[in-house]
């Protein structure tokens, strides 16, 4: 059943639609899979199913479950037909990657695992053919790399630690080196690492054969700002741009990215906002999460946790007490400069929204509350970026931190 919003005096209040199905009326339907990894152990994968007779309904419902992936599995990168699961392994030295075959009803199969530095929580691939797969680790200060050309045979390939040469301005969360993502560039030829803990975003050339990599010049961010996510955009003329999002300071960063003839890159940053746009001051104790470029690369949505600034209706029908929910803000970009301008705050279905992403046309949302043991899937007007009504919510177990569509491509994005 879709859940009609709207957004009034920062509440948002749900209603449900009428229901009216014609006897005569046709009927189709429509389901797409998304896997989801939980803190607690389960990697799931759901069924979200529409169905048109008349009215339209919607459905999200558990298609299967694994705990193959290690006790907590933080991360999910989709390549081909292979799933690579992240365990973090909190309180462990040393974190997991696993990789799982995929049937075509969503079930997973263990292939192999390997280990890794400490607190994986991001992956990408990257390589000649997509043979390597590269990882950061939040919690171990480390980036590791593997071949993954066969899926059932990891091969660890390089790893580092970094090393924090005085403690930042936020002691309690800068004490050192925090690696949070691992995403590769518009041109494939660099991975990037923003450094949550060192205030940098760590730059890598590498090998495309043999996926050695090298480090190159990071780009410094501000102090204190916590660099969490990044994503990368090529406007229509060519230009590319780099946006940021700070987990600390709560800010939206944009950059210019220039290539340069010797094969180095510099960075000219043009735009600067925070994360609930020019007219809303950040709550307090909220902390930037995810920032992802809509399929059509027109939208720049970004989620704010921990604040509790919505409320809205239980998603149990049966329970008329209200529930907090955390934003998620979505931004048009210029087409031309990659400058923002606020289009939306809307709820993201429940607190911590950790991750979300999008499906192959951007015509839903899927986001997972991570202290709310819930995913939800909400519909999308790709024309005007503008999120519209919950379609569906299924409770999940434990705390559901990522989630991502089927259609994800080997970027992890779901596009």
């Amino acid at each position: 059943m879709l859940y009609r919003g709207s957004l009034a005096a920062g509440v948002l209040a749900l209603t449900l639609p009428s229901v009216y199905a014609a006897p005569s009326a046709p009927r189709h339907t429509k389901s797409s899979l998304l896997y989801v990894t939980s803190y607690e152990g389960d990697l799931s994968t759901l069924n979200f199913t529409t169905s048109t007779h008349g009215a339209s309904t919607a459905s999200l419902q558990s298609a299967a479950t694994t705990t193959a992936c290690g006790k907590y599995p933080s991360w999910l990168t989709k390549a081909g037909s292979t799933l690579y699961c992240l365990d973090e392994a909190w309180g462990s030295n040393n974190g997991s990657l696993v990789s799982f075959g995929i049937s075509k009803d969503g079930a997973l199969t263990k292939l192999s695992s390997v280990g890794t530095i400490g607190g994986p929580v991001s992956a990408v691939v990257y390589g000649e053919g997509g043979r390597g797969l590269a990882v950061a680790d939040y919690g171990g200060s480390g980036f590791n790399t593997y071949n993954i050309a066969n899926p059932s045979n990891i091969v660890p390939v390089q790893g580092d630690v970094f090393v924090l040469p005085h403690v930042g301005v936020n002691p309690a969360r800068q004490e050192a080196p925090h690696p949070h993502q691992a995403i590769l560039d518009p041109t494939g030829k660099f991975l990037f690492a923003p450094d949550l803990g060192s205030d940098l975003i760590h730059i890598f050339t590498f090998d495309p054969v043999t996926l050695k990599y090298s480090p190159a010049t990071p780009l410094v961010v501000a102090p204190g700002s916590g660099p969490r996510h990044i994503t990368f955009l090529t406007l229509p003329g060519g230009k590319t741009v780099l946006y940021l999002i700070t987990e600390l300071s709560n800010s939206i960063v944009g950059y210019n990215v220039n290539y340069k003839a010797d094969g180095t890159l510099s960075f000219d940053q043009f735009y600067i906002g925070g994360t609930h746009g020019p007219s809303e001051a950040v709550p307090a104790g909220a902390g930037g999460g995810e920032i992802l470029i809509s399929p059509d690369n027109k939208f720049l949505t970004v989620s704010s946790r921990h604040e509790g600034s919505l409320t809205i209706n239980n998603f149990d029908k049966t329970n008329s007490t209200k529930i907090p929910s955390d934003p998620l803000i979505t931004f048009a970009i210029d087409q031309k400069s990659g400058n923002l301008t606020w289009v939306q705050k809307f709820a993201a279905g429940g607190m911590t929204p950790r991750h979300f992403s999008f499906n192959q046309d951007g015509t839903l949302l899927a986001a997972g509350l991570q202290d709310d043991a819930r995913v939800v899937v909400i519909s999308r007007d790709p024309a005007t970026g503008v999120l519209k009504e919950f379609a569906a919510a299924l409770h999940v177990p434990g705390m559901p931190n990522f989630v991502i569509f089927s259609d994800a491509n080997s970027k992890g994005r779901s596009f």
